[in-house]
């Protein structure tokens, strides 16, 4: 690791203190696509992934249309209620049916995270069939378990208006130190789930040559970049010299945001962040904001 390892040991003991300060814990690893440098906090743990299993969806969806097996330009008709993930974007939100290409779908539940979009991409590749095609491009790892709208079960459902702070509470506190859970989206062993090394992994196979094919790499690096959910990492990674392209999860107490950030003079860096917070809450913009400073000190200290 750059900087000798007296230094990297002490900027990781200062970033885990940052993060417990901020109520959170987390794994986080920061690459560099060229030389292959990482440095990293808890890399290997796995975590629920929650909507960052968009990505994957996107990766299968794409090769099975290069593929000929679907067509990006066929319609699907979406009626209100016959697909019940909610959501605060999408359509999910929509009034009236609706007919949306498979390629339009994509954009949907890449860049703006459309649960209702995404499950019905996964009415044609189901979650056995993305994994398996992940699997087969060499990404280990990740697990693709079920569909979006399953995260849209859980407690915070369930309660009212003003009693959802208890299932915030419960996601707290009803864990095991096995990382299983009494909430089955909580848990690694029900629930989608993966590393932070291990959507890393997925990212510079997206980002540099690798199995996966160039053209379906290509589509799934322009649905990231343009992903509109903007408040938790971009801020400490956008700027007129530098390109970030991303997706995030979130799900009660977790947090996560993987992505890579393209640097003018030629340098990129995967970053991944998975973090879960125990404090019983929904808005947490501070610890959002400590996720991002944590991310971008690690980036800091590969470039110098």
């Amino acid at each position: 690791m750059p900087g000798g390892d007296v230094n990297t040991e002490a900027l990781l003991r200062e970033l885990r203190d940052q993060l417990d300060d901020a109520g959170l814990r987390g794994s986080f690893l920061v690459r560099d696509l060229r030389s292959g440098e990482e440095i990293a906090i808890e890399a290997d743990a796995q975590w629920p992934s929650a909507s960052l299993v968009k990505v994957p969806l996107a990766v299968a969806t794409l090769e099975r249309i290069r593929l000929g097996e679907l067509d990006g330009a066929t319609q699907l008709d979406i009626e209100p209620g016959r697909i019940t993930t909610p959501g605060p974007t999408g359509l999910s939100r929509f009034r009236h049916p609706a007919r949306v290409a498979v390629d339009d779908l994509l954009y949907l539940s890449t860049a703006i995270s459309d649960g209702v979009a995404a499950d019905a991409l996964f009415g044609l590749t189901p979650p056995p069939e993305v994994a398996r095609i992940l699997k087969g491009f060499g990404i280990e790892g990740i697990t693709v378990r079920h569909p979006v709208q399953e995260l849209a079960d859980t407690p915070a459902e369930r309660f009212e208006r003003g009693e959802v702070h208890l299932a915030y509470a419960l996601a707290v506190d009803a864990g095991t130190a096995g990382r299983g859970h009494r909430i089955p989206q909580l848990d690694v062993t029900r629930a989608s789930s993966g590393s932070a090394r291990a959507f890393a992994d997925l990212l510079q196979a997206l980002w540099t040559p690798s199995a996966i094919p160039a053209e379906v790499a290509a589509r799934v690096r322009e649905l990231m970049r343009h992903n509109v959910v903007r408040h938790r990492l971009a801020p400490d990674f956008v700027s007129d010299a530098s390109i970030w392209s991303s997706k995030t999860g979130t799900l009660l107490t977790l947090r996560h945001e993987i992505g890579v950030v393209e640097h003018a003079d030629g340098q990129a860096f995967a970053v991944a962040a998975l973090t879960e917070s125990r404090v019983a809450a929904a808005q947490q913009p501070g610890a959002e904001a400590v996720m991002a400073r944590v991310a971008r000190r690690l980036r800091d200290h590969l470039r110098l």
